[in-house]
């Protein structure tokens, strides 16, 4: 589990692509490698992916074909740079929602607005998604915990970011027409399902 707080961005310094497998690794400082396990659980630009070996500062991970197909990794290249998550602990402070990291799929941005302290993406997806996403409601892009604006049943809504943001991840260089990993808050989905499932029990 995520807070949807980037904790920086990290340089991929190693990349392999064998078949349905991408092997990749990124290099941390010392206080994101610090106690870090095999086996642990690690955001990358919004992707729950399982470090599969550490080695000094440099982490290493496996993108199967289901996670290559649903999300951005798979056009990732030596020298990107990409938004890291540790994963919560117990204790920590919960200053987003809470991310699975779990993409549901890649919207692509359709619009930006750069003004002075003013930064919003407009990004679309798939019109079958938008029942879960509500004005003023969460939503993670490349696992960044947001607030929904302006959400268009057409299949686009906005997201606003603050200067923090876009010092701790790669959101502030997205240009139209680039692809972003989006993850849809988990109780909505709950919410609105369980709803059209009660609703159609009583129509039925």
């Amino acid at each position: 589990m995520f807070t949807g707080i980037m904790q920086g961005t990290y340089e991929v310094a190693g990349v392999r692509r064998e078949a349905n497998l991408l092997s990749y690794e990124i290099t941390l400082d010392p206080e994101r490698v610090a106690g870090l396990e095999i086996g642990a659980s690690v955001s990358i630009e919004g992707v729950c992916q399982t470090v599969v070996s550490v080695e000094g500062n440099r982490v290493a991970f496996d993108a199967i074909r289901e996670t290559l197909d649903r999300t951005t990794l798979g056009g990732l290249e030596l020298g990107d740079q990409v938004a890291v998550e540790r994963s919560a602990r117990v204790g920590d402070e919960i200053g987003g929602h809470d991310v699975s990291g779990h993409v549901i799929g890649v919207g692509e941005v359709l619009e930006v607005q750069d003004q002075e302290n003013i930064y919003v993406l407009r990004i679309g997806v798939s019109e079958s998604w938008m029942k879960y996403v509500l004005d003023k409601g969460f939503i993670a892009v490349n696992g960044s915990s947001l607030t929904v604006c302006d959400a268009n049943r057409d299949g686009s809504f906005a997201v606003h970011l603050i200067p923090e943001t876009l010092r701790l991840t790669r959101l502030g260089a997205m240009r139209p027409g680039d692809r972003v990993n989006v993850e849809l808050d988990s109780r909505t989905v709950a919410i609105v399902n369980t709803v059209e499932r009660v609703m159609d029990e009583r129509s039925g």
